[in-house]
């Protein structure tokens, strides 16, 4: 549910879908409360139904990756459990017997279609570094090339509270990046994004071009079931994300799935705003786990922010964090605000005797090696975002 504080724009602007009906490859995800009945166990129903729409389109030649959530919420019913419990233990115990339930409905259910389906369970750690990422892309590009539907999940059963992903709408929108798909489906409750209270005649938002169409609009977070992590806030990050880094982006709800496939006008299209980014780029900006922080004076921010060169030790006041070359940072102004994250090239070890000093002082004096940049700009992206509340400088 969503309602503006102020009054709507008209709603005019066309809306161009014919990439749904045309795409190569897909992502499309489902969250637990479209699932999963009242009581917490799979509905039979919901889940044939999205599995003949998906089945169809992939019959037709498209590639579907199904980011699907529902472990947890098909566990609990086994274990005697009344709502998603709170403690991660329990969660993971109830994704562990819920994830084999959820796998045997869709191969179920696929299979009635002649289509094969697979598990992937993914951790946030599987995109920290670019080998792993790499051969996650690999996996699942090979599936895809074999004519199978992967069924994506966030591994629960060995997640933690401090590396997850916390929502499969922000992994949907990372695995449509990590396998360059040409659209991203988030499936919900909500048949659309609304400029209000749907139930007092508040129109649909069929179209979000930018930051600015959503200016004045609160989203809810819950859905029907109660089983969900999520909710329309993260569906509109994510899709906010896909478009922002390429991808075209639809919010809709589960009973729309074929009819979004199809390309008719149902749900939120978040039309591309942004170029496509190198995977590292988008891995580095949405799920890296940021070790370290570099504080800069002013020069350094402007040349960081607005003339994309790499940063470079003479520019640099205050270390903050323990990390290792490689490790990602995130990189600061003085009174804090991050304005980007990048792959550093030093330890928090070596870095304190090199600030404020430049590349050719370091090479006559410390030798090959320290002449280099700090953060080399190809492994750096401009990001706004809050600091880690785990850094001090």
């Amino acid at each position: 549910m969503t309602s503006r504080t102020a009054a709507a724009a008209p709603l005019t602007r066309g809306v161009d879908r014919s990439v749904l009906a045309s795409a190569r490859r897909i992502v499309v995800k489902v969250g637990s409360s479209s699932l999963t009945s009242i009581k917490g166990g799979i509905s039979e129903e919901s889940l044939t139904a999205l599995a003949d729409a998906l089945a169809a389109k992939r019959n037709t030649g498209t590639e579907i990756i199904l980011v699907s959530s529902g472990a947890i919420a098909a566990g609990l019913a086994p274990l005697g459990l009344a709502k998603r419990p709170r403690d991660l233990a329990t969660q993971q115990a109830a994704a562990s017997v819920g994830q084999g339930l959820l796998m045997a409905r869709y191969t179920q259910a696929f299979g009635a279609h002649g289509v094969t389906v697979s598990q992937v369970l993914l951790t946030a750690e599987d995109l920290m570094r670019r080998s792993q990422h790499t051969n996650a892309f690999r996996a699942l590009d090979r599936l895809l090339n074999l004519g199978v539907v992967p069924v994506v999940n966030e591994n629960d059963t060995v997640a933690t509270h401090e590396i997850r992903f916390g929502d499969n709408d922000r992994l949907a929108a990372l695995v449509a990046h990590l396998v360059r798909a040409d659209a991203l489906v988030l499936l919900s409750d909500v048949d659309s994004l609304y400029d209000g209270p749907p139930a007092q005649g508040a129109q649909r938002i069929p179209l979000v071009e930018g930051p600015q169409d959503l200016e004045g609009v609160s989203i809810g977070k819950t859905g029907k079931a109660g089983v969900g992590t999520g909710g329309m806030v993260t569906k509109v990050e994510a899709a906010t994300m896909a478009a922002g880094s390429g991808i075209h982006a639809l919010v809709t709800s589960t009973p729309n799935a074929a009819a979004a496939l199809n390309g008719e006008d149902v749900g939120t299209w978040f039309t591309v705003n942004g170029a496509r980014k190198p995977v590292r780029l988008l891995w580095l900006a949405h799920v890296a786990s940021v070790q370290g922080r570099l504080v800069l004076d002013d020069g350094a921010v402007r040349a960081v922010r607005h003339h994309r060169t790499s940063l470079l030790p003479a520019g640099i006041s205050a270390v903050a964090g323990e990390f290792e070359a490689g490790d990602a940072v995130e990189i600061a102004s003085a009174d804090g605000t991050v304005v980007a994250r990048g792959l550093v090239n030093y330890s928090s070890q070596e870095l304190p005797r090199m600030l404020g000093r430049s590349t050719r002082e370091l090479g006559e004096e410390l030798g090959t090696g320290y002449d280099r940049e700090v953060v080399h700009v190809d492994d750096l992206v401009l990001v706004s975002v809050p600091p880690s509340p785990k850094l001090e400088p």
